[in-house]
């Protein structure tokens, strides 16, 4: 099951401050946090992080107070095949023995259209850089549980190399076997507590 520290992306999602704002904890198992690559500049390998957990800051209408917080675990990782998997964990990505987790907490929401642009700051192998992720906020219920709930997706691209995640094969007839830029995709739901 997913549980996945993925603070970085609920977190900074909606942390605002104001007082109104409810709070609600990720639910892993209705959420996903996955990345594609580039591969062997032909076509593009899936991942997802299966382990992660995280919060919001939400009021309805008020998006200056929306914040959010993940934390993914990295050896999590999980692109269907257990020989890349254990790689893409090991030293030459994402050293998880080393930097175990990757961390996102938001900064701002701004109007982007009739969506929102969600910047914060992610930690990924050591190092912390800005983002931007596009954000839709696809709406509220109630569940038959008596549990209220929201939604989110999210996605934005990121150079790999600004975190100090480096390691390619070049191609004989030219390119690289492994891209630098990586799409991340968030399906969030999470519950008001």
């Amino acid at each position: 099951m997913r549980k996945i520290t993925f603070l970085i992306l609920a977190t900074a999602l909606l942390l605002g401050g104001a007082v109104q704002a409810a709070t609600y904890t990720i639910d892993a198992s209705h959420s996903s946090v996955g990345f594609k690559v580039k591969h062997m500049m032909v076509s593009k390998v899936r991942g997802t992080f299966d382990t992660f957990e995280g919060s919001v800051e939400f009021e309805e209408g008020a998006p200056a107070d929306w914040s959010a917080g993940a934390v993914i675990q990295m050896a999590s990782v999980n692109t269907s095949d257990e020989k890349r998997d254990a790689h893409l964990s090991g030293p030459d990505f994402f050293d998880a023995e080393t930097y175990p987790t990757m961390t996102f907490v938001t900064t701002a929401v701004k109007p982007n259209g009739d969506d929102w642009t969600l910047v914060g700051d992610l930690t990924l192998h050591g190092v912390t850089k800005s983002v931007e992720l596009e954000l839709e906020y696809n709406g509220s219920v109630d569940d038959p549980w008596g549990n209220h709930r929201i939604g989110f997706s999210a996605e934005g691209v990121i150079d790999r190399g600004d975190f100090g995640i480096t390691w390619n094969n070049a191609l004989d007839k030219g390119g690289v076997a492994v891209g630098n830029e990586v799409t991340v995709s968030l399906e969030i739901e999470a519950i008001r507590q």
